[in-house]
């Protein structure tokens, strides 16, 4: 378990090639390294399945066809290990974070939510990636049976109420201006955490 409280924690969801990724990277780009870090739930999710699969872990990090051929098994795989430890993968995910701002990149899973709130019950904040079918399709998605209507993509469509919901649709000004209270609610909690520690060493 990391050994660090940190005031907040930006919980991401959505759909494949929503963009996720590239929200939660400007996010990190902006605050820096030492006020903020993101954290992968699917990043010890796939070193555990290389391991145990004999499989190379750097190419199932990556976008390409290696990580889409074992998707589906590695998917079941990862349900198999949640239902013996729904919290397995998240003690995983944070247990080097030092930051005041954790970006929980790839939340899936309503048991991946629970885990946070019962361990952070201040801290998170849920955030909800969104774009159209079309930007998707644009951006190489196609729908895949057994993956795009599994509960890793839809477990959290219905049931939560998020804090912000970012249309991300390819409107660099307007995500921007979605963005913009969520850098300073960061900043503000980096900012007083930075101060605590201040005044307790």
């Amino acid at each position: 378990m990391s050994t660090t409280n940190p005031p907040i924690i930006l919980i991401f969801s959505g759909k494949r090639k929503s963009g996720k990724d590239y929200v939660t990277d400007l996010i990190h780009k902006r605050l820096g390294d030492d006020t903020c870090c993101i954290l992968r739930l699917s990043g010890p999710l796939k070193e555990q399945y290389a391991k145990e699969h004999g499989l190379d872990f750097s190419k199932l990090l990556g976008a390409g066809q290696y990580k889409e051929r074992y998707r589906a098994d590695m998917i079941q795989w990862g349900e198999r290990m949640r239902e013996q430890d729904p919290g397995f993968f998240c003690r995983l995910a944070i247990r080097e974070a030092k930051q005041p701002v954790w970006i929980i990149s790839d939340a899936r899973r309503m048991s991946d939510l629970q885990w946070f709130w019962r361990e952070f019950p201040q801290q998170c904040c849920c955030v909800r990636v969104e774009a159209s079918e079309q930007i998707r399709l644009q951006r190489g998605w196609k729908f895949t049976p057994g993956i795009d209507d599994a509960e890793s993509e839809c477990g959290l469509d219905q049931g939560v109420q998020f804090d912000w919901i970012i249309n991300n649709n390819g409107d660099a000004v307007l995500l921007e201006e979605q963005l913009k209270e969520l850098f300073v609610l960061a900043k503000e909690k980096s900012a007083h955490n930075n101060g605590q520690q201040s005044i307790n060493s």
